[in-house]
């Protein structure tokens, strides 16, 4: 992440004391994976030294957002003839504050004029930013500032995005579409259709030793409850390793597989392993029967979180919460102890390895990105992840194996279930409310 740090004081304010304070701030941000390119202090000189000196200084330099840091009253027109520069950018509009002295006199360099003449002002010119201000005998609101140019950061990669999906619209579902226009304005991301007849010609060319490989790296890792089928093991690999390269030829984000009426139709195989291997191996984020918008809320999640966005899907809602588990499996990156698995078969379907690994337990933030009336939306709540009790879905051989899943406690289920936009929700560890509030007000997608 790369952030742009211009800071502004007035021409009359003692300039060591701008240059101070505007230090402090940009040093302030500086994180692992966080670079700041940082100019100050641009004062509004009579001749505009400063202000050309700035706009000379970010010219041809890329980074997500531009922090516009006031250190003091700053007449309007200097700050914006630098941020006009830079009007398609995210911004920061960050007010610092003045001090207490030894002997109780509240010093200030009017840093809340400046900001305060400027909001409306950036506002009105259509800038996409956020207002922060310190506070006196506060914490500096550097999270605040950083949480929003993560989110910025997150938007600028999005926008180049891609997404691949086998094949399109499984088992005929209207919830798993999307509309290429809107999104692309909307969100960025590219979404392209590729068909199960290339990954079944790329299966047939990949190795012994390659498909050994994977094998003895990974799959013997897991922990069988029954002996698996070698032979159905092999297969699962030579398709993971013919997705593999189309991922790595095509950039790839994030992909799902067409799955009832694809992988298990047509190819009689289940694809849970095919998922497990590309979100292990791989650490992209994996979603099955070609949920589109599913599949942007997990790079959505990713870019954020840097969490692998695993999905859930509903099965009971209770009063105080929703039964969500998966019929198939779940990304090592969230198992709570060893990935389990055990070979099964559901219904007509033919036998696959069913992932039956606990999921872990804690705070988590629950999120589907939808479309209602040609207006993008995205439907967030942060709950409480946790043991679910036993439980089977009908159709599994007997014995039923103990699909995984959790019991997300809620502080209000009905609001939640008034609202829900799809059975396939993306779940990420810990509050990540902020963040995602910050991206969907980048984008333009309202939040419910």
């Amino acid at each position: 992440m790369k952030i742009a740090f211009a800071g502004f004081g007035e021409v009359n304010t003692p300039i060591d004391i701008i240059i101070n304070k505007c230090k402090a701030a940009s040093e302030s941000l500086k994180s692992d994976g966080v670079e700041v390119i940082a100019h100050y202090p641009i004062r509004d000189d009579y001749e505009e030294k400063d202000v050309n000196a700035a706009i000379d200084f970010f010219k041809d330099k890329e980074f997500d957002a531009l922090v516009l840091c006031i250190a003091g009253w700053i007449p309007t027109h200097a700050v914006i003839k630098v941020a006009e520069q830079y009007r398609n950018v995210p911004m920061v509009l960050w007010g610092l504050c003045g001090w207490i002295e030894n002997d109780g006199r509240l010093v200030t360099t009017a840093d809340q004029a400046g900001t305060s003449a400027l909001r409306k002002t950036m506002k009105d010119l259509g800038y996409t930013f956020k207002y922060v201000y310190d506070i006196i005998g506060k914490p500096s609101r550097t999270d605040a500032v950083i949480t929003y140019c993560k989110a910025a950061a997150a938007f600028k990669e999005l926008r180049s995005a891609k997404i691949g999906q086998m094949g399109f619209r499984d088992m005929h579902l209207y919830g798993t579409l999307f509309d290429g226009c809107s999104l692309k304005k909307t969100v960025g991301t590219e979404i392209e259709c590729f068909e199960m007849l290339e990954v079944v010609q790329r299966a047939e060319k990949v190795t012994d030793a390659a498909i050994d490989e994977v094998i003895n790296t990974t799959v013997k890792k897991w922990n069988f409850l029954k002996e698996a089928d070698m032979g159905v093991v092999r297969r699962g690999v030579s398709y993971y390793l013919a997705l593999k390269d189309i991922i790595d030829e095509r950039k790839y984000k994030a992909i799902s597989l067409k799955d009832v009426d694809g992988m298990k139709k047509l190819l009689g195989f289940p694809p849970a392993m095919i998922f497990m291997l590309l979100a292990e191996r791989e650490g992209i984020p994996t979603i099955p029967e070609n949920d589109c918008l599913g599949n942007v809320t997990q790079t959505v999640v990713k870019a954020l979180t840097g969490q692998i966005g695993a999905y859930l899907e509903f099965y009971e809602f209770f009063e105080e919460g929703v039964l969500a588990g998966v019929p198939d499996y779940v990304p090592k990156e969230i198992v709570d102890g060893e990935v389990t698995v055990i070979p099964a078969a559901f219904g007509e379907l033919s036998q696959g390895i069913l992932n039956v690994s606990k999921v872990k337990t804690g705070k988590l933030t629950m999120c589907r990105l939808a479309v209602e009336d040609g207006k993008y939306l995205m439907h967030m709540v942060v709950g409480e992840g946790t043991t679910p009790p036993k439980w089977e879905e009908a159709g599994w051989t007997q014995p039923a194996p103990q699909l995984p899943a959790l019991k997300v406690l809620m502080t209000d289920t009905e609001d939640f279930t008034d609202k829900v936009m799809g059975q396939h929700y993306i779940i990420s560890y810990g509050d990540n409310s902020g963040v995602i509030s910050e991206f969907c007000k980048i984008a333009g997608i309202e939040i419910i």
